[in-house]
């Protein structure tokens, strides 16, 4: 059965490839920083780049597939991708925030 366009979720498309690009931000800025502990991060940052990449494509299905739950499936899985994505890169965004503020402190 088709499913209408005003019941699937096209946000988390939009959010999830913007989130992509920030990923890479990211883990550009703790490349240029060589804090201590990048190993970590870097790591945690590229499970939230194939998150969020994983959930862009995903969503992408979800909004091009006319069966309903195909596209249901794909839309529970985007989300869950998503949300593991965003809780993962916050936490990186904190520790990372905090690392920068104890190397301003010593200086």
């Amino acid at each position: 059965m088709k499913r209408p366009l005003g019941e699937r979720s096209p946000h988390i498309l939009t959010v999830s490839s913007n989130l992509l690009g920030f990923t890479f931000l990211v883990l550009s800025s703790i490349k240029s920083l060589a804090l201590p502990g990048a190993r970590l991060l870097d790591v945690a940052m590229a499970s939230c780049i194939a998150l969020f990449a994983l959930s862009s494509f995903l969503s992408f299905l979800s909004l091009r597939t006319e069966d309903r739950e195909h596209s249901t499936a794909f839309e529970l899985v985007a989300d869950a991708a998503f949300f593991s994505g965003l809780l993962i890169v916050t936490i990186v965004s904190i520790l990372l925030a905090f690392d920068i503020i104890e190397l301003v402190a010593k200086h």
